[in-house]
């Protein structure tokens, strides 16, 4: 089955207007400008020997002895060298690539796949009116994850020689899209011969959009898992979705669910199939550990387990209970709580067949971590195991239980959704602003330097009191340079001069403070100190010294500011909120050597609004400053933000009324050659951000018209400025949140 065709006829069926045009492929330099709509677009897929070597793994270039290429002005620096740098290789899991000339590249089925040239992309959306900042959605990487997902359990199944199955179910909070989902369920159900991917709900709107993506005809194969807190209509709702004909499972979450689950099973005549959740003692010890141990939030207990089995049992339902389920937390990192965990659970689950149940299913939760940092530790931005290994020993556990208590294996299902989507999603976004190039500043600090009057050939005493007599600013200045003058290179000179440095940096705020320095004066001992910082570090560098602690290049004043076309608070709300880190790094120059050691700073007003976190080269982990190049006069410089396709869409916020982005959707079909860009949708636009918080836009301007025309009528406005001022507003309205 062609995917991208079944996803095209499923924005057909229900009426989201998709083009007449998207049956149709089109080359990037002879498609025309839509106004509106959605496209449907074929990237060429790379064929010449040049593009083939300009969008190969290291490894594969490697091996056909291809070179790298060389930086700018003859510099060694390569794009193996930014490969490096930004550890592309280690989170981006053969997703990510480097072209020969510098760009930075898609492969959504891995190494051996099609590259989609993401500066090319970009540039093709903003010339049909899709501006930066862009989330890019590639749902065939989701595919593919799920696939090796499948293939690890599939191999352990083989390797211990389990008698049972297993089984994906994708948690639709993570990120409940519907290009997403319907993609991969589209894929899944076309490739793995009736026994697709199936989908985890948490509440009665997920339940309710679940449903409707049910593949056609209904299975009894589609796993469909009932979580979160419920009440009657959630119930109901669940246990009708066992008559359409799939696995519908109700999991008890709480043991109140539980006579609640019966109360509605009898009133509707059903005998549901249900699960129930454990509040296992093993508990995670990282970010999310409070989802596991006793403090949990869900699950029953031990005693409230052997209760739900009692009650049920009392009810003639016992058969009902097929499915025992846990989750300790998202972002495991180390893969001995996997085997701690699962001992528990595999024992727990042969305790409840014991007692009767019908359990013919266990659902080991999510949990598999995606390794952001690319260091293949267990930090919390990694994880230290393998995909296999995670297998391996969930597999193992329960087979181990399973023969020495003689029951049949359970079918295991899995809800991984961090470790299946978050690669399938990238930001793209511009530097705004920058901060003064290095060469700028040293030639302002050269100026301040010079108009200092000071000689070392001449008596100090009498040059500072001939200073003070002009003024507290002229007699800093003349310290300043007098400092500046005699730095020496050796270790204890620079100390000390960097410390002197800080006093008389600090005298000047008091100077100011008290109203005897004006601003001017204090703008020029800052460019004092800075001058003398540059000398410090130029001398360090040239004599092999140490460097003061503050001005070590991971250091704030080693470090530069570029602000950047984005929020925070929209497109990576996990940075903010819980100090995730995700990786960023040019979308292009990547055969240049970055020289500028930054941050970002978004375009919200809001201080917290940064990233300051990054994937650190080699491996080494979390870095506090990312490589960037310096700007140039009239050239967008673009950076690409990845592992953001979990949570980070449906958490984000309108902070500042920044609203969501420009998306576009490409896909890549096994077997087909090339990409293709499957679905546009605009961001939101000022007016329907403004709807979040009750504003009506039509009101709204017909309010600032009336504001026009009583200021026309008054004769304070003329006609001709008021249309260009309504004109402005409406356009304005309808345009989008982020900067152009």
């Amino acid at each position: 089955m062609d995917c991208a065709a079944g996803v095209e006829r499923k924005l057909q069926s229900t009426g989201c207007g998709y083009s007449s045009r998207a049956s149709q492929l089109y080359d990037l330099d002879t498609t025309s400008a839509a106004s509106s709509g959605d496209l449907l677009l074929d990237f060429k897929p790379v064929t010449s020997e040049a593009d083939l070597q300009s969008s190969r793994s290291p490894s594969q270039a490697r091996q056909l002895g291809l070179s790298p290429a060389l930086g700018r002005e003859g510099s060694t620096w390569s794009t193996e060298a930014s490969r490096a740098l930004y550890n592309v290789d280690g989170w981006g899991c053969g997703y990510v690539d480097i072209a020969e000339e510098g760009n930075l590249a898609i492969r959504p089925l891995g190494e051996d796949g099609p590259a989609v040239d993401l500066p090319q992309l970009v540039e093709h959306l903003k010339e049909r009116g899709l501006l930066p900042p862009l989330l890019l959605r590639f749902p065939s990487i989701a595919c593919h994850r799920l696939e090796k997902l499948r293939d690890a359990f599939r191999a352990a199944i083989e390797r211990f020689e389990y008698q049972g199955c297993f089984r994906s179910v994708f948690p639709v909070k993570s990120n409940p899209d519907r290009l997403l989902l319907q993609g991969m369920l589209d894929y899944s159900w076309s490739h793995e011969h009736g026994h697709g991917l199936g989908l985890e709900v948490g509440s009665k709107a997920e339940l309710t959009m679940a449903l409707s993506m049910i593949p056609l005809p209904a299975s009894p194969a589609f796993n469909l898992i009932c979580n979160g807190c419920k009440d009657a209509e959630y119930m109901e709702l669940a246990m009708h979705a066992g008559e359409l004909g799939v696995n519908a499972v109700v999991v008890m979450e709480q043991y109140s669910e539980v006579r609640l689950a019966l109360r509605v099973a009898a009133k509707l005549g059903v005998r549901p199939r249900l699960g129930v959740r454990a509040k296992l003692a093993t508990r995670h010890s990282g970010h999310w550990g409070s989802t596991s141990g006793d403090g949990a939030k869900f699950g029953l207990r031990a005693r409230e387990i052997v209760a739900a089995v009692g009650e049920l049992a009392a009810a003639g339902m016992l058969d009902c209970l097929v499915l025992l389920h846990f989750h300790v937390g998202s972002q495991i990192t180390n893969i001995r709580m996997v085997k701690e965990v699962m001992r528990e659970a595999s024992f727990l689950y042969a305790e409840l067949v014991k007692m009767g149940a019908g359990l013919r299913f266990l659902d080991v939760g999510g949990g598999l971590a995606v390794d952001y940092d690319g260091s293949f530790t267990d930090s919390a931005a990694s994880m230290a195991y393998s995909l296999q290994s995670y297998a391996n020993d969930i597999v193992s556990a329960m087979q181990e239980v399973c023969v020495h208590r003689g029951i049949p294996p359970p079918t295991l299902i899995s809800e991984s959704g961090r470790a299946v989507a978050s690669h399938a999603t990238v930001v793209v976004f511009d530097v705004v602003n920058h901060p003064v190039r290095c060469e700028e500043l040293r030639e302002e600090e050269e100026e301040v330097v010079d108009s200092v009057e000071f000689s070392l050939d001449r008596p100090l005493t009498k040059q500072l009191k001939a200073a003070a007599s002009r003024g507290k600013g002229r007699y800093l200045l003349t310290t300043f340079k007098e400092v500046f003058d005699n730095i020496t290179a050796d270790a204890f000179s620079l100390r000390e001069s960097y410390s002197d440095a800080c006093y008389f940096k600090e005298d000047a705020l008091r100077a100011f403070k008290l109203g005897v320095l004006s601003l001017v004066e204090r703008a020029r001992v800052d460019v004092m100190f800075d001058a003398t910082c540059d000398r410090i570090r130029t001398l360090a560098g040239e004599h092999s010294l140490p460097l003061p602690d503050a001005l070590q290049p991971t250091a704030v004043p080693g470090v530069r500011l570029y602000h950047v076309n984005l929020s925070v608070f929209q497109s990576a709300v996990d940075a903010w909120g819980i100090g995730q880190l995700f990786p960023v790094m040019p979308l292009a120059r990547l055969g240049e050597e970055p020289r500028v050691q930054a941050t970002l700073g978004d375009i919200t007003c809001d201080s917290d609004g940064r990233l300051d976190r990054f994937a650190g080269p080699g491996g080494l982990g979390a870095a506090g400053a990312l490589p960037l190049h310096d700007l140039r006069e009239g050239e967008p410089y673009r950076l690409a933000m990845f592992l953001t396709g979990v949570y980070q869409e449906v958490m984000g916020s309108v902070h500042n009324m920044y609203g969501r982005l420009n998306t576009a959707v490409v896909w890549a079909e096994p077997g087909r050659a090339g990409v293709q860009l499957v679905h546009v949708r605009r961001g939101e636009s000022v007016g329907e951000v403004l709807v979040h918080p009750g504003y009506d836009p039509a009101t709204m301007i017909q309010r600032v018209h009336e504001a026009t025309v009583l200021r026309v009528n008054a004769g304070n406005l003329p006609m001709r400025r008021a249309e260009v001022i309504m004109q402005c507003y409406r356009e304005r309205m309808a345009g989008y949140t982020y900067m152009r």
